[in-house]
C-alpha cells in the first residue's frame, strides 16, 4: 500500500480553492480594524508568519495603531503560549521595519498607564477576573493544580487586564479570534464566547468573528466555532461533532441508494467534463458502513483521510485503512471499502469515466466484512 504525499497535497490546495473569500453580510457588525484584529490573532494561534504579515500590513493601513498591535500580541501569550507571541512580535517589528524604509508613518497609540505602586497582581487580578466574568471563578482544575489559579489571577487578569490601551471588550475580541483558530479549544471558545458576550459583543459581531475564521483561516475551524457559538446562543450544552473536528472537506448529503450499506456521506469534489474524464468525491462512512462489491472500467484511487477503514480485492485478504494511506484498485477488479465496526472512515475516490461508470455488484457478506484484516504497510 503506497504512503500518499503528492496526491494528497494537491487535495489540500484543492480544499484550499474551495473556500470560499467572501464572508456573511453580518462581517460588517465589526468595523474595518476589528475585523484585522481577528486576523491578525488567528494568524498568530496557528503560527502563520507569511499570514501575519499580510494581516498586520493590512491592520496598519486600516488605522490600526502599534500600540493595539503589540498589545494584542502580547495578551495572547496566555492564550497562545509564548513561542508563537514572541514570533509574531518580531514579525512585527520586521513590518514596522519596512513599512519604515518604504517611508510609511504608522501611529504609535495609546501606552497603558502606569500601576499604581501598591499594585498588588493577586488581589488586583482577582477583582479583574471577577468583574470580567460576573462572577468568582472556581472549578475543580483550580483546586486540583492551585498554581495555575494563582498565575492567571496574577499573570492575565492582573498583570494584562490591568493595562488599558485596549478595552476588555476588545481583548475578548483578540482571545476568541485566536482560541477559534485553534485545534481543541472548544470548551474555552465556549467560555470566552460567554465572556465576550457578557462585556458587549454582540451576536452578530461574534458571528462576523466566526466567518472571518471560516472564510480565511480554516474552514473546520470555523464550521467548530460556530456550533459552538450556537449552544452559547441557545443555552444549551456543546457537543462536538466528530465528522466536522478533523474533517479536510465537507461531510456533504447523505447517501440514499442501495450501493452502500449502513450510513454514507458524499461530497463531490471534481465532475467529469468534455475536457477531464475524472471523478472525484469525498466519502464520510459512519462505523461499520461499507459500499457493495463493484469494478471500475479504469481502476481507482483511494486516499485515507481519516479514521480506520476496510480495503478488499476479490481473491484477496482484507486490509486496513488509515490516515494518510493510498490504494490503487486495479480495473475491472471487483473490491469494497468502508469503514470498520467501532470508528468511522472518511476517503476520497478518484476515478476516471472514460472507459465507462462503476459497475455495482453483491453485497459484502457479514462473513466477509468480520474477516479478519491485514496490514499492509
Amino acid at each position: 500500500m503506497l504512503k500518499f504525499n503528492l496526491l494528497f497535497s494537491l487535495l489540500l490546495i484543492m480544499a484550499n480553492n474551495m473556500m470560499a473569500q467572501s464572508t456573511h453580510a453580518s462581517a460588517h457588525a465589526l468595523n474595518q480594524k476589528e475585523q484585522h484584529m481577528v486576523l491578525v490573532s488567528a494568524y498568530t494561534a496557528r503560527g502563520d508568519m507569511a499570514a501575519l504579515a499580510r494581516a498586520l500590513n493590512d491592520g496598519l493601513n486600516a488605522g490600526l495603531t502599534i500600540s493595539e498591535l503589540k498589545e494584542t500580541l502580547v495578551q495572547l501569550y496566555a492564550y497562545t503560549g509564548f513561542p508563537r507571541s514572541l514570533n509574531a512580535l518580531h514579525k512585527l517589528m520586521e513590518v514596522l521595519a519596512d513599512r519604515k524604509k518604504n517611508g510609511l508613518t504608522d501611529l504609535p497609540g495609546k501606552e497603558p498607564t502606569p500601576l499604581p505602586a501598591s499594585h498588588t497582581m493577586l488581589q488586583t487580578g482577582t477583582t479583574n477576573q471577577t468583574k470580567l466574568v460576573g462572577t468568582p471563578v472556581t472549578g475543580a482544575v483550580y483546586q486540583f493544580a492551585p498554581a495555575i489559579d494563582r498565575f492567571l489571577k496574577e499573570h492575565l487578569f492582573g498583570a494584562i487586564f490591568s493595562r488599558d490601551n485596549l478595552d476588555w471588550k476588545t481583548r475578548e475580541l483578540v482571545t476568541i479570534s485566536a482560541l477559534a483558530a485553534m485545534d481543541g479549544a472548544a470548551p474555552q471558545l465556549r467560555s470566552h464566547f460567554n465572556v465576550g458576550i457578557y462585556n458587549g459583543l454582540t451576536a452578530n459581531q461574534l458571528s462576523a468573528l466566526v466567518n472571518i475564521i471560516e472564510s480565511n483561516i480554516n474552514k473546520q475551524r470555523g464550521l467548530v466555532a460556530r456550533e459552538v457559538l450556537q449552544s452559547v446562543l441557545d443555552k444549551k450544552a456543546y457537543t462536538a461533532n466528530p465528522w466536522l473536528t478533523e474533517a479536510i472537506f465537507p461531510t456533504g448529503q447523505k447517501i440514499d441508494n442501495n450501493n452502500f450499506v449502513g450510513t454514507a456521506w458524499l461530497q463531490p469534489l471534481v465532475q467529469p467534463d468534455s475536457n477531464n474524464k475524472l471523478q472525484v468525491g469525498n466519502v464520510s462512512f459512519e462505523p461499520g458502513a461499507r459500499t457493495k462489491w463493484h469494478k471500475h472500467p479504469a481502476g481507482q484511487i483511494l486516499l485515507a483521510i481519516d479514521g480506520l477503514g476496510y480495503y478488499q480485492e476479490q481473491g484477496s485478504a482484507k486490509r486496513l485503512l488509515r490516515k494518510g494511506d493510498v490504494v490503487k484498485c486495479p480495473a475491472d477488479t471487483p473490491h469494497w471499502h468502508g469503514a470498520a465496526p467501532d470508528e468511522k472512515f472518511i476517503q476520497v475516490a478518484i476515478n476516471s469515466i472514460e472507459a465507462g461508470v462503476t459497475v455495482w455488484l453483491n453485497e459484502v457478506t457479514e462473513e466477509e466484512y468480520k474477516s479478519a484484516p491485514v496490514n499492509d504497510e
